[in-house]
């Protein structure tokens, strides 16, 4: 296998964790929005932590060895390309959106936690936690963000 090679097969694996880590946060989440009782909210959140590993492998993995990509690549792929270009502003934009969703959504985790210790007993406050408008909007602008920057991977428009 050549240098190339050892690159995509690298940028693509971090492609799946990212994917992969992003898919399953937003399982997690969509489950913990049917759920009343704060002690599975916090068990769902909870692991939403666990996919945030796969998330943060997969935006360190894709970033360096995407740009490394680029410089080492046999098809004339330069910095300047528009679909270069746009693809890492998308990745700026979905770490940016996912990680001020996910510090609120971890604050949420906290507070189904304290209720679940106090009772856990179902509370409107929660339930209109986990459907902030606000979280919500950045979480899935940070998932459409990444399936933006799959499509562009992929056909690489203009290229």
């Amino acid at each position: 296998m050549s240098k190339y090679d050892w690159l995509l097969f690298l940028h693509v694996t971090g492609a799946f964790l990212l994917v992969g880590g992003s898919v399953t946060a937003a399982a997690f989440n969509l489950s913990a929005l049917r759920r009343e009782r704060p002690s599975e909210i916090a068990l769902l959140l909870g692991l939403t932590r666990v996919a945030v590993i796969a998330i943060y492998g997969g935006i360190i993995l894709t970033l360096v060895f995407g740009l490394w990509l680029v410089s080492a690549s046999p098809f004339g792929y330069g910095y300047g390309d528009a679909w270069v270009v746009a693809a890492l502003v998308l990745w700026v934009i979905a770490n940016a959106a996912g990680g001020m969703g996910g510090k609120r959504e971890d604050e949420t985790r906290k507070l189904a936690e304290r209720l679940a210790a106090e009772g856990d007993v179902p509370n409107g406050d929660l339930s209109a936690r986990l459907r902030d408008p606000v979280t919500l909007a950045l979480e899935y602008s940070s998932g459409a963000a990444i399936i933006a920057i799959l499509a562009l991977m992929i056909w690489k428009p203009g290229a």
